[in-house]
């Protein structure tokens, strides 16, 4: 009799089981905004896309400056009841949106900056570290799949019940809705095990490493993979809003269509991706088509436009981003002690990437329409191939 196989090679930790299923809370709260929160911004601004850009850049500064100190602090206070932190402070996030219609503009945007940087620094560090952590190189690749599968079937069903929210209720519903659903992702971290970890490095030493040369190329992909999230997190939900003219429903509609016909591939590239040969060659092949779909979103003019440049895009985003993360990972966990003061560091790099791009927003957009930017994302995507020459980092 055949042995029956598994996607998985070996059983998975009980340590990424909870993460999972917290991060997959997480998405599904997040994902019921994720193309709405940058229109509700625009909305909140008049209209301006310079304000929307000013605050996501003000949030990515606050960030790189404090989560330095942030993983020091977390020596004391403890990696796992940060991450349970993370999830408090996340609801605490979106609730500042609930009430931003009854407070003046400076104190929503103050509220909303120190809730974003305190959900991410409490957040983020932990959860990489964990992931690295729980995860090993012959199931590391699956796991990213199935994380990005269970993404993509939340992100069926979750931009369209979104849509129809707003356009029955509005916004005050949707987030009061995604408070109540983000708060539950404090349950199953209440089970994940404890990490040792101890963030060693100065202020003036992790300044020190960023601008080191040996990390030069590793700090370069993780700038270019945050330039291309800000275009494709903040500047295309604004463009596609303003096409169809502010049809929540409709909008919702079309993501949720995309995003289905995409779920099987990512566990297959994920199986893939475990092997370092083929997860190379992925990478190289995935950043340059998916930087071409970059440049088709330039021509978009219409609802079937929209739809056959954004299914093809999340395709070859596939290809790109599992390699790409399962290379991050593999980096980060095979330099053992170090794995949180190299989290620090990526994330520094990621919001880096993030505040440069919009600012070349700002002043792209005095001159030319919102969509000649994502030539610039284009450009990001082919510079995360930085990555594929990262060499294992020195410890010291």
């Amino acid at each position: 009799m055949q042995k029956k196989k598994h996607y998985f090679k070996n059983k998975l930790s009980a340590g990424f089981v909870s993460l999972y299923t917290s991060k997959s809370i997480i998405r599904i709260a997040s994902g019921l905004l994720g193309v709405f929160l940058p229109v509700f911004l625009y909305d909140f601004f008049d209209g301006d896309i310079a304000l929307v850009a000013w605050w996501y850049i003000a949030g990515s500064v606050l960030y790189f400056l404090l989560v330095g100190p942030g993983a020091m602090f977390m020596n004391k206070f403890g990696f796992r009841r940060a991450l349970r932190m993370g999830s408090v402070f996340g609801a605490l996030f979106f609730a500042t949106f609930f009430f931003a219609e009854n407070v003046s503009m400076p104190i929503f945007v103050l509220l909303s900056l120190i809730t974003l940087t305190l959900q991410r620094m409490f957040h983020w560090i932990p959860y990489h570290i964990d992931f690295a952590k729980f995860t090993n190189d012959s199931n590391r690749g699956r796991s990213l799949g199935l994380l990005a599968a269970t993404t993509n079937v939340i992100g069926v069903f979750a931009p369209f019940v979104a849509g129809f929210i707003l356009s029955r209720f509005g916004f005050s519903v949707l987030f009061f809705v995604t408070i109540v659903i983000y708060t539950l992702s404090i349950i199953p971290l209440m089970t994940i095990p404890r990490t040792h970890e101890k963030f060693d490095w100065s202020y003036f030493k992790t300044w020190k490493e960023f601008f080191s040369k040996k990390r030069r190329r590793s700090i370069l992909a993780h700038i270019a993979d945050g330039s291309e999230q800000s275009i494709g997190l903040v500047i295309w939900p604004i463009f596609i809003f303003e096409l169809l003219d502010g049809n929540y429903l409709q909008v919702g509609a079309l993501a949720a269509i995309v995003t289905g016909a995409t779920i099987i591939l990512q566990l297959l590239v994920g199986k893939y991706t475990d092997n370092k040969i083929i997860r190379e060659k992925l990478l190289k092949f995935g950043a340059f088509l998916y930087s071409i779909g970059w440049l088709f979103k330039i021509f978009v003019a219409t609802a079937f436009h929209i739809f056959i440049a954004d299914a093809y895009h999340r395709f070859m985003k596939i290809f790109m981003r599992l390699p790409f993360d399962a290379f991050t990972y593999e980096s980060t966990a095979d330099n053992g002690h170090f794995v949180d003061e190299l989290t620090v560091l990526n994330e520094m790099s990621l919001h880096v990437g993030k505040a440069l791009m919009l600012l070349a927003v700002i002043l792209l957009s005095l001159y030319f329409s919102i969509n000649m930017t994502f030539i610039l994302a284009a450009v990001s995507s082919i510079l995360l191939n930085f990555v594929r020459t990262q060499k294992i980092l020195v410890r010291n």
